[in-house]
Formats: C-alpha cells, sequence, structure tokens
C-alpha cells in the first residue's frame, strides 16, 4: 500500500517520540476542548459586547 513521504515522516516521528501524541491531546484540551455554557452565560456574554466600528482605526471626530 502507497504511503506518501510526509506520512512516512509522521509515522516515524511518532516512533522516536511516542510522547507527542498525549501532547497533542493536552494541547488540544487547552484550546478547544471546553464545557458547554449555560443558556443565560451564553446571553451575559453577547450583551457584554461592545459593538465594533467598521474601521477600528478611524478615530471618531
Amino acid at each position: 500500500m502507497y504511503e506518501s513521504d510526509h506520512t512516512q515522516f509522521i509515522k516515524g516521528l511518532k516512533e522516536q517520540n511516542p510522547q507527542i501524541e498525549a501532547g497533542q491531546q493536552q494541547g488540544r484540551s487547552l484550546l478547544w476542548d471546553k464545557a458547554p455554557l449555560s443558556l443565560d452565560e451564553q446571553a451575559r456574554l453577547r450583551e457584554s459586547r461592545i459593538k465594533q466600528q467598521a474601521y477600528v482605526y478611524q478615530t471618531k471626530g
């Protein structure tokens, strides 16, 4: 079965460093795997946002 050079490189890297996948999963949990927000929290966050002007660098004059 054909494997690209990239796939072979990744497999070799994971064989040399088996802790890579655990580190990837830990990083993912920090950034992406969040607990769901309740409806009250969602509404509060939506209401507390400050509306941004169309061109952020223009001063109001």
